[in-house]
């Protein structure tokens, strides 16, 4: 049974299983930072190597890059984030409690301490992390924290087309931490202050971006079925034109059914040729791109699909965590896609006070490491136990050395999702 999932559940397995912790958690934790534990971390690559390879692994018009994170202030000048990138900050006079004006439900009533009509005028918050670069402290050294991981594919644009001049169209792809000093950080890892992101800038002739758009909706749609969330959950929103970003002439954000309501999981944005114009204009280098066996020249228009790693990850638990019943007691796991699953197999010997079995175990064990790298080693508690805690961790399969497995060499294979079992020779497991 899939029932609704709450907000509540998600966070509390992420705790308990070590998937994700409050960040600086032992010295009262900081708001908007969180941590990834062992299995969050590994959650976290396998949604993020899902991407690199769909991609750029699996195409021949891609380009990875991994740029800085502190840059010449001069980006964020020219990409209008020094004077745009604000959100509305309102003040409660009886708590002195701060919030992003366009997120309370009630416009008039504080949240935190529930009086009303203590809020005064919004003032524009800019959400960058300012920072200085070197031992001197003035204007000419502040650089940023990086809000977004656009930016560097845009700085690098000319680099790569110097380099590989590649055919258009053709994609720079970047993965990378992000910071946003949000007003108000909530619903877990949702909306934080340091996340990671995963982005294209797909560069197109000014006259076919909107063949390359619907490409772009195409291929988002592949990889939202291969994270395994259903098609039910997911809705394109094609964004108006006042509710757009400055920069975008068509935007679609794709929401998805969190436990705390419908939101945007990743965005799909025509850029025009907004950024190059602007790196073009403030650095007085040409931008323009000149079409092979020809004298065509233009500055190239972007389309721009932007993933969140975070809310990825938080649309994957959401999706996979289920609870039903087995053997009279309430069980809860996580339908994971293998392909994502940090654990892929555990391996456990039936009695573990048994050296012969033990060893045979390590055996099995040692030769479906070195084929699948996510395998863990479980012999704690009673068989049972030992399920329930891989099921709750979203490992698809649990193998189980016992004696007969010393008589014929073969297994027990249990299934995450369906609990049924059965016996298979070790070897097919990992040859």
């Amino acid at each position: 049974m899939n029932k609704e999932v709450k907000l509540e559940d998600i966070v509390s397995l992420a705790k308990r299983r070590g998937f994700i912790y409050q960040g600086s958690e032992v010295y009262g934790g900081l708001s908007g930072t969180w941590d990834y534990g062992p299995l969050g971390v590994a959650l976290k690559r396998n949604i993020m190597n899902l991407w690199w390879q769909m991609f750029v692994e699996d195409r021949d018009d891609m380009y990875g890059v991994d740029a800085a994170i502190l840059m010449n202030q001069k980006v964020w000048q020219a990409s209008g984030h020094v004077d745009t990138f604000t959100d509305p900050l309102v003040e409660c006079s009886n708590c002195h409690a701060r919030h992003r004006q366009d997120k309370l439900e009630d416009a008039n009533k504080c949240p935190t301490c529930g009086q009303t009509g203590t809020f005064g005028e919004a003032r524009a918050f800019n959400m960058m992390f300012k920072t200085n670069v070197g031992p001197v402290a003035d204007e000419s050294s502040i650089s940023y924290l990086r809000p977004e991981t656009a930016q560097g594919i845009f700085t690098n644009y000319k680099n790569v087309v110097d380099s590989f001049y590649p055919d258009l169209p053709f994609g720079i792809a970047q993965q990378g931490k992000a910071f946003r000093n949000e007003i108000s950080p909530r619903d877990f890892v949702f909306r934080s202050r340091e996340f990671e992101q995963m982005e294209v800038e797909y560069f197109v002739h000014p006259e076919k971006w909107e063949e390359a758009f619907e490409q772009w909706r195409k291929d988002i749609e592949v990889f939202l079925d291969k994270l395994g969330l259903p098609r039910e959950s997911v809705e394109e929103v094609e964004v108006p034109e006042n509710d757009r970003a400055h920069y975008s002439k068509r935007t679609i954000d794709y929401e998805f059914a969190f436990p705390h309501g419908k939101d945007e999981l990743l965005g799909l944005a025509y850029r025009t040729d907004f950024d190059l114009g602007n790196i073009q204009r403030v650095s007085g280098k040409t931008m323009e791109y000149r079409v092979k066996g020809s004298d065509e020249t233009f500055v190239p228009h972007v389309i721009e699909p932007s993933f969140g790693v975070e809310r990825a990850l938080m649309a994957v638990l959401t999706s996979a965590y289920r609870e039903d019943e087995q053997n009279g007691e309430k069980r809860i796991y996580l339908a994971l896609p293998e392909h994502l699953a940090p654990v892929k197999y555990a391996v456990s010997p039936l009695l573990k006070n048994k050296p012969e079995l033990v060893e045979k175990a390590r055996e099995v064990y040692q030769m479906l490491k070195k084929k699948y790298g996510a395998v863990m080693w479980d012999d704690n508690g009673n068989i049972g136990k030992r399920y329930r805690r891989q099921d709750e961790i979203g490992t698809p399969h649990c193998v189980v050395i016992d004696f007969q497995t010393l008589e014929d060499g073969t297994v027990t294979v249990r299934d995450r999702d369906t609990t049924e079992q059965r016996r298979v020779e070790a070897t097919v497991l990992y040859q």
